[in-house]
């Protein structure tokens, strides 16, 4: 990648809306160079998908929950069903392979605590992987971006 490509990933990650030539004119280039350069950023599985980003709270989901599970045991099948269950659940929004204490720490997003209550109690301890689970209310978000330094 050069300075135009990193230019380029930085203003998409931004706003993925823009047009070639908006796009051309933030980053000095023409469009049909930037066609070309995000084309080839795309092939080479640098920029990924489209997608626009929504207001947790404006849909009713505005409880964010941080929660921590350990696994019964490391073996493949109890990884592969946990992390197959993981891909099921629209309410965990993350999930990453911890090292440390805890397995695993997912975000949860829900309507609120009492959604979070049954969420975890019949969903996520009720997996046969599961050991236990330790959960962190966010009280606000301080920052959140998707959008990676370049």
């Amino acid at each position: 990648m050069d300075a135009i490509d990193r230019r380029i990933v930085a203003e998409l990650q931004r706003d993925a809306s823009l047009s070639h030539a908006e796009l051309g004119e933030r980053v000095g280039a023409s469009s049909a160079s930037c066609w070309r350069r995000v084309r080839a950023l795309e092939d080479a599985g640098i920029l990924t998908g489209h997608v626009r980003l929504v207001d947790p709270a404006r849909i009713g989901r505005g409880v964010t929950v941080l929660c921590n599970i350990r696994v019964r045991s490391h073996s493949i099948d109890d990884r592969v069903s946990f992390e197959q269950f993981v891909q099921s659940c629209p309410e965990i929004v993350e999930c990453f392979s911890m090292s440390g204490d805890w397995d695993y720490l997912l975000r949860v997003v829900v309507a609120d605590v009492a959604g979070y209550n049954s969420f975890l109690m019949d969903t996520v301890l009720a997996h046969p992987a599961v050991a236990g689970g330790s959960s962190h209310f966010a009280l606000g978000t301080t920052k959140y971006t998707t959008a990676l330094p370049i």
